[in-house]
């Protein structure tokens, strides 16, 4: 940390403690240069997640709507509240390990797709029947298809 009264880059933390109910750490630094004391605050950088839906608006990144999708997916079938719980967990991590500012939703549909699919079959046909915007019985019957050939 540069001081800000002589422009020295060698300072030192002489101090340190929680700030603003744990939302910050206020250092105290000294220079060693011009020998003065400064105080510093730290806090972390929030930058909200943004979704761009398929019609390019943006809405910002919301976990409660992946797990409404995994729940209504899920509806009378095996799949316990603790499997979708970690599903959600899974999804949420790969998208955030992706540390950008903004992502697609098909990003997130395919991710949810993929868990489901490993997960229950049914659970997988009936969140793609809506995230794939199914039009007809014939695209409804070719999934289900490809889920019979892949067992």
């Amino acid at each position: 940390m540069k001081c800000p009264f002589c422009g020295a880059d060698d300072t030192r933390v002489i101090d340190s403690r929680p700030a603003d109910e744990n939302t910050s750490i206020r250092r105290r630094r000294h220079c060693d240069k011009c020998n003065k004391r400064f105080t510093t605050y730290e806090k972390v950088e929030v930058i909200p997640l943004m979704v761009i839906k398929k019609g390019k608006e943006r809405q910002a990144y919301d976990r409660t709507k992946i797990e409404q999708g995994v729940l209504r997916s899920c509806y009378k079938t095996q799949v316990t509240a603790e499997q979708m719980e970690m599903l959600v967990d899974r999804v949420e991590t790969e998208v955030f390990k992706q540390e950008a500012r903004e992502i697609p939703s098909s990003y997130i549909g395919e991710l949810v797709m993929n868990e489901l699919k490993e997960l229950d079959a049914v659970a997988y046909v009936r969140f793609a029947s809506i995230y794939r915007e199914f039009k007809d019985v014939d695209t409804f019957l070719e999934e289900i298809k490809k889920v019979i050939d892949r067992n």
